[in-house]
């Protein structure tokens, strides 16, 4: 059984509308790809055909891995969410112990995770090493530019 998946609101509607997208004019447009590419005759010499064929392939394989997701997804009810430690869907700030700057992070699903919108996966090094955290305690992440040490100095919802 696979394991149950937590997401924003935002996020479970995203992957919905973006399922729904695939198997209503995703499908209809493949379709066309393959009757355009059938109709230029012999299919056993038709590159055309089989390209299409193979995309369909692909798209289908993704439909199915989103509607297993989807079959395991949750949204995240926010005043479930413990703010006493550093959790999935809560906004932490810290503060780098080596040169002070501050900084801000959400932490997400990994599929919801966007650095400009300082939106981080849980699974990522830094979500890895703030999980569990609480205000004042430090955390030492192991980043690709080495290690880092920061100060948690706030969580929020």
């Amino acid at each position: 059984m696979a394991k149950v998946q937590y997401y924003t609101e935002e996020g479970y509607n995203a992957l919905k509308s973006k399922l729904h997208e695939l198997k209503t004019k995703g499908r209809a447009e493949m379709a066309r790809q393959i009757a355009e590419a059938r109709d230029k005759g012999d299919l056993s010499e038709n590159a055309e055909y089989d390209a299409a064929k193979d995309a369909q392939g692909l798209m289908e394989m993704e439909i199915s891995k989103m509607e297993e997701l989807l079959s395991t997804a949750r949204i995240l009810d926010e005043s479930d969410i413990d703010l006493s430690r550093v959790s999935l869907m809560t906004t932490v700030k810290i503060k780098n112990a080596k040169n002070g700057a501050m900084m801000k992070y959400t932490l997400v699903p990994e599929e919801e995770a966007d650095l400009k919108q300082s939106k981080i996966s849980i699974n990522s090094p830094f979500g890895k090493g703030l999980l569990g955290k609480k205000v004042g305690e430090k955390a030492q992440i192991q980043a690709p530019a080495g290690l880092v040490e920061v100060e948690i100095l706030e969580i929020t919802l």
